[in-house]
């Protein structure tokens, strides 16, 4: 569930053109929120070097046009803040994602580099392009709902990568609702190309392909165009159903699973091909609500289907599960959002004592470090003379001295060696706490969304739903 700022970066009053876009993009390229530069990624420029670039490309705009803004009116950089869900993304897969989204949103024409943070729980991107086009002959022209057309955007890359996106965004009273379970309830996607494109490989896989000739003949008679393309892999778009661009066969683009050499595995049996669609079962369409919306006789027989086969998905997860009565459906239902809360809450554990974990190392470097220089100070009877010339250090010496003393609370500090090793140890948990976060939210998605479909099917609503329960 990604959100999306757009800003504009002006120089403030006293600063200069270079200060002002030195000053922003350093921000993004901090290494303590982007792992030492691991998330950046650039176009048309280098991100050591981008400052001095963009700046650059306005002294060549005036060249080539001759013409002048007034430095309080002029737009040096644009800023794109990209927000994800705690725990839905990784930050290698959200620096490609925004940056698709700032060469979708530039259109190619202006340089740009994406930055992406990992200090805060939500992983983020920020997005610096510059004002002045590649060919330096004009500007980012901004237009009116021009942050409506960025979420918009957004949201589609979303929707194409199998995240979640903010449904009807507005302003809301707090405890709208209780979980990301409840909220997952109300949320309905349409398959993808990439959705409908998996689905296809799962079919022909199950129809047992003797080699790859017979896979691409299954493929074909599933209505997709076939393309090989450099490197030895291949592409497929779905003809007659508007996809302009076809999809390569590849992991990085369908998900694990769904590379060529996967599929060459598959066939010959020295693999098991289990499906890897992260949205095997998704919400029906409410048909009636929509046609009341305007939608036409085409979209109702699209709907139609799209609902029995939602349906068909649902039932078949039932009893993938073993979930033969509505109780134990809802029961499994709660446990998954409940042990999704504990692992979140056992994360947020994680990250607190590994902050602290860094904290405690710093200090007492910092305690190790300064600590001679106070003891002098103390042999010298406090002098005023000694104070002056190692002030720094002194003030240094103290701040650590307090860290320490509120940090450990009273306990020993303890070694060096033995705070690498909780620290190793804590980001070996989170870890370990992380890959299991990720895979119960997706149980919890696919069995609320499972719940929200039998629900809909059977008319259960609040009360009803008891009523019919007891009958």
């Amino acid at each position: 569930m990604a959100t999306t700022t757009l800003l504009k970066r002006h120089a403030n009053e006293g600063e200069t053109i270079a200060e002002a876009i030195r000053d922003c993009v350093d921000y993004g390229k901090n290494p303590e929120k982007t792992e030492n530069g691991k998330y950046i990624s650039s176009y048309e420029c280098d991100p050591a070097t981008v400052a001095a670039e963009f700046l650059l490309a306005k002294a060549s705009y005036k060249a080539i046009t001759g013409r002048e803004q007034k430095k309080e009116d002029d737009i040096l950089c644009y800023q794109i803040r990209q927000s994800f869900l705690p725990g839905e993304i990784t930050p290698k897969e959200a620096n490609r994602i925004g940056y698709e989204l700032a060469m979708r949103w530039t259109k190619g024409r202006h340089a740009f580099i994406v930055t992406t943070h990992t200090d805060k729980k939500h992983i983020h991107c920020h997005i610096y392009y510059n004002s002045t086009a590649l060919d330096c002959t004009r500007k980012f022209r901004n237009f009116w709902g021009s942050s409506f057309a960025l979420r918009r955007l957004s949201d589609r890359l979303c929707l194409e990568n199998g995240l979640s996106i903010v449904e009807n965004p507005k302003p809301r009273s707090k405890g709208d609702y209780k979980n990301y379970g409840e909220w997952l309830q109300n949320r309905e996607r349409p398959l993808n190309f990439q959705d409908k494109l998996r689905l296809a490989i799962d079919t022909a896989l199950a129809k047992r392909p003797g080699d790859l000739a017979a896979f691409l003949s299954f493929m074909e008679q599933a209505g997709y165009e076939v393309k090989k393309v450099r490197g030895g892999s291949l592409s497929f778009r779905l003809a007659g159903q508007g996809q302009e661009r076809f999809t390569r066969m590849r992991a990085s683009t369908l998900g694990e699973g769904y590379d060529l050499k996967d599929i060459l595995a598959v066939i010959d049996g020295s693999l098991k091909h289990s499906g890897q669609s992260p949205h095997k079962v998704n919400l029906l369409v409410d048909i009636q609500a929509k046609l009341a919306e305007g939608k036409g006789p085409g979209y109702e027989r699209w709907a139609k289907v799209f609902n029995l086969k939602q349906m068909a998905a649902a039932l078949a997860y039932l009893q993938d599960n073993g979930l033969t009565e509505y109780g134990e459906l809802e029961k499994k239902a709660a446990e998954s959002t409940d042990r999704f809360h504990v692992l979140s809450n056992q994360i947020k554990q994680t990250e607190s004592a590994m902050n602290t974990n860094r904290e405690l190392k710093s200090a007492t470097v910092q305690y190790a470090r300064t600590r001679p220089v106070f003891e002098k100070y103390k042999a010298e009877k406090y002098s005023g003379k000694f104070l002056a010339e190692h002030e720094a250090d002194i003030e240094l010496y103290r701040a650590a001295q307090a860290d320490l003393k509120r940090l450990l609370d009273g306990a020993k500090l303890p070694k060096m060696d033995a705070l690498k090793e909780e620290g190793r140890r804590l980001a070996e948990q989170k870890r370990k706490l992380y890959a299991e976060y990720q895979r119960v939210r997706q149980d919890m998605q696919e069995v609320h969304t499972a719940k929200a479909n039998i629900d809909y099917l059977l008319g259960y609503t609040g009360q009803d739903k008891k009523k019919e329960q007891e009958r």
